[in-house]
Formats: structure tokens, sequence, C-alpha cells
């Protein structure tokens, strides 16, 4: 066995030393390397092996998993959507909240007895979670079936850590604690053909004293200018009518560039881009919400009438304890300036209930926000301690009592408000792109409005990738039952 495992290795060894040193180069060669091995194991298994790729946490991620297939169907692997019976399982893994870390471990254990019973089976483990030194010894001490680990700096290196993994019987881990690398035009497998993620920028440098992230993706890097929009380009002559600009605080792109370029220019380029229809962008931060940003959002015609703004509290006191740097008074008065000049807009945010020292009085500042907005949905959650992060060892936690009965006043409001904002649209004409069939109803297809909003109305899959004018006829809360319109 030992000799069997040299041979492997060096067999690696000797085809790396081969290898380009250049990106992306380097990872064009070990994907044709890998499809000479993936072939072989397919005559040993006498199939065609398959994959599932499992995301977890946000879109960053999910742009990160098409990445991953993209690699993946480039090499012969065939894609299974139950990992239950895919030769090769990746979860791209986040770590925002604790139970996310949790849910991994519950799903690998499952995936180690069926791997028992599966020769050919690998199993690799990517994404947030990784970066955490914490979580790889327990992965090397209690999950040792798992064959590759590896984190979100090297994700582009996927195509020569897999050619390694396959090489190797042994379990293959590369974490880079920080990268300032960025690498560009590697395969990429869409989920939607007529719309798509578009990175814009990698890291964080805000560092909320609640929040892992800064930790487990870096520092901030912004994708050169020419770059994002060569991609878009292609995306557009592939088909694609929507994208979405994503960034961990988009509003702070371009400051680290040679030649610094505000968000608000990066999306004028953006929008001269023809036979692009839409663009989204998430997330921003409040405090660097410009007055120049809000002044293209006004003039544009394809930038969404939606904005996703996190507030995550409305007391100025619990804001300081986050780090959030901006008050509940800034915070509202950017509120106004941006309905001023977006009259249509669409609001969104993210709340957290029960940071640390949290008061019923911050709590009340918090509706207080939430009334004066009146958001048209947000994502509430329960404060989800990170070690590692400041606040994980601040005093005054509050009792799990306190938070639940928080969480549950705020959703309640959430909800009320949120099916008021939905109503006022009824009865109006406007443009959806239709995203898929109707799930529940093979009759029905759904699209999505400007302001995100859905709309299910008769229509049949030939339709799914347009943009087609839709009456919104009843709201139903948080989505409309529309019809399609005529347009001759």
């Amino acid at each position: 066995m030992e000799n069997t495992k040299h041979h492997r290795l060096t067999s690696f060894a000797e085809t790396a030393s081969e290898a380009p040193l250049q990106e992306p180069d380097r990872q064009y060669y070990f994907i044709e390397k890998a499809k000479d091995i993936f072939a072989e194991k397919c005559k040993e298994a006498d199939k065609t092996l398959t994959f599932c790729v499992t995301t977890f946490g946000c879109q960053m991620n999910a742009r990160d998993s098409e990445k991953l297939v993209g690699i993946l169907e480039q090499i012969g692997y065939v894609e299974e959507p139950d990992e239950e019976k895919a030769d090769f399982v990746i979860y791209n893994t986040c770590t925002v909240r604790e139970n996310a870390n949790l849910r991994v471990y519950g799903r690998l254990g499952q995936l180690g007895r069926i791997k028992k019973k599966n020769p050919h089976m690998m199993i690799a483990l990517c994404g947030c979670m990784m970066q955490e030194p914490e979580v790889v010894e327990k992965l090397k001490k209690s999950y040792r079936f798992v064959d590759l680990i590896f984190g979100t700096h090297n994700i582009y290196k996927f195509a020569e850590l897999l050619t390694n993994s396959m090489q190797s019987d042994r379990m293959v881990i590369d974490i880079w604690k920080d990268t300032d690398k960025i690498v560009e035009d590697l395969p990429v497998e869409r989920k939607y053909s007529f719309k798509s993620g578009v990175n814009i920028m990698f890291g964080c440098n805000n560092f909320c004293s609640y929040c892992i992230v800064p930790y487990v993706r870096g520092r901030e890097r912004s994708r050169d200018p020419k770059a994002i929009v060569r991609e878009i380009e292609r995306l557009v002559a592939d088909g694609v009518v929507e994208i979405m600009l994503l960034g961990q605080n988009v509003n702070s792109y371009g400051k680290n560039l040679e030649h610094p370029m505000t968000f608000a220019q990066l999306l004028q380029e953006i929008e001269k881009i023809e036979g692009l229809e839409r663009i989204r962008f998430m997330t921003s931060h409040p405090k660097d919400l410009s007055d120049e940003l809000i002044e293209v959002m006004s003039r544009s015609k394809k930038i969404c009438r939606h904005l996703h703004l996190p507030v995550q509290s409305g007391s100025s006191r619990i804001l300081k304890k986050m780090n959030r740097r901006y008050t509940k008074e800034h915070y509202l008065e950017l509120v106004d300036k941006i309905k001023k000049a977006v009259p249509d807009i669409s609001l969104t945010t993210d709340i957290i209930v029960g940071f640390p020292g949290e008061t019923e009085e911050d709590f009340q500042e918090t509706l207080d926000v939430v009334r004066k907005v009146r958001y048209d949905s947000a994502f509430t959650f329960i404060y989800s301690k990170r070690t590692g992060t400041p606040a994980a060892v601040m005093e005054d936690q509050v009792s799990e009592a306190e938070v639940k009965d928080r969480f549950d006043r705020l959703l309640k409001e959430v909800q009320t408000i949120s099916a008021q904002r939905c109503a006022i649209h009824e009865g109006t004409i406007q443009k959806a792109l239709v995203e898929c069939q109707n799930e529940h109803d093979p009759s029905l297809v759904t699209g999505r409005l400007s302001n995100n909003l859905l709309v299910h109305f008769p229509g049949d899959p030939s339709l799914i990738g347009r943009l087609v004018d839709v009456s919104l006829d009843e709201c139903k809360g948080f989505y409309y039952m529309g019809k399609m319109k005529d347009t001759e």
C-alpha cells in the first residue's frame, strides 16, 4: 500500500513540475490532466462518474459553485442532483452562523456511511468554513474520509487541487490565510442561461464586531473594470439579460485599484453594454453609499429599482458596538435621500436581534426604523456568536427567551409592512423577467419584477428568459398573481 501511495504522489509531483506557472494557463493544463485520470476512473467503475455541488450561504458562494461546476463538466463529470447518489460530492460552506457549521457536520456523517459502500466516491469541502483553523483540525481528526479541503482564496486552483486529490490516497488540504490574487477567465457553468452573478470585488475591510467574513474572505480587492466589462459583454453575447454585481461591500469598489474608480463610475460603464437589460447589485454598506451612486441610480434605465441596505440595528448605541460606523439618524437621512431620488425604490434589509447588550429600549429603536423606512422585506436573524469575533467575548449576552420574544415581534412587524408595501403595486402593469415554470402549477410561469418581487401568471416554458409586460392583478402578501399583457 505504501508503494502505491508513493507512486501516485510522485506522479502528481511530475505532473505539477511540467505545468505552466502563469494563470489561468496552469489550471487549463490541470483540466486536461484531470480528464485523463477521470477517463481511467470511469473505466474502473464501468460508468460515467457523477458530481453534486451543494452550496451553503450567500450569492458569492453560489457564484463560486458555478465556477466549480464549470471545471467539473469540462473534465467530464455529469451532474447528479442527489448527493447520496453522486460519485463526487462538494460542500461549498458558509460560516456566518453557527448552525451552518452544524448542518455541514451532520450531512458529512451521512456521506461517510455512503462512501463506505461506494469505492469510487470522493468528498470535497471548500468555502468560508474551511478558513477556520479549528474546523480543519476537526475534519482531520473526525472526518478522515474527506478527500479534499480548500478555502475561499484559492478556489481558482480547483483543477490543480482535484488532480492532486485524484492521484492521492491521502486527504489533500490547501488553505490560504489571505491573498491579493484574482485569476480571470476560468470555466463557469451558470445556473441560469439568462441571468448571472458577476464578482466585482472580493473580501471585506469593515470588521463589524459580530461578523467573521473579513477573517474568512480576506481584505478587499477589486477586479479591474475592463475585466468586469469584458466578462459581462461575453455573458450578454451568450444570452444573459440581467446581471447581479457581487461584493461584500460593493460601495467601496475600486479604492485599491491602480487607477481608483468609484462603484457609481463602474455602473455607468456597465450600463453602456448593448443588450444588457437589467443591473442588480449587493451588498451595499450604508456608511459608503455615496450621493454619486444615488444620482446614477436615479438616472439609470437599467439599474433595478431595488436596493438591499442592511441596517442590522436601529439603536445608535448598538450600531457603535457593532462597529457599523453610522448612526440611526444617518441611516434614516440616507433612506430619505434615496426615496426622494428614486421614488419607486424597493428597500430591503438585514436585522440582527439579540446582539450583546441589546435592551428593550434598543429593540424599540429597531422597530422604529422598520416603521419609518417601511421595508419591502427584511432578513431577520437571531444573533449568532462566532468565535474569533469581538462580539463573541462581549458581556451582557441576551437571554434566549428575550431574544425569541423580540424576534417574533420584529417578524410580525416586518411581515405586516411587507404585505402593505406589496399591495401598492396591485393593478399596475410592470416588466417581469420570466425565470422558471411555477413549481406548484405547471400552467404558470414565475417572473421577477425590477423591485425583486415575484409574479406568477399563465404561460409556457418558452417564455423563460424573456422580459414581458404583466398586469399585477392580485397581491397575495409577498407575491402577485397576474396576466401577461399582449404587446402588439
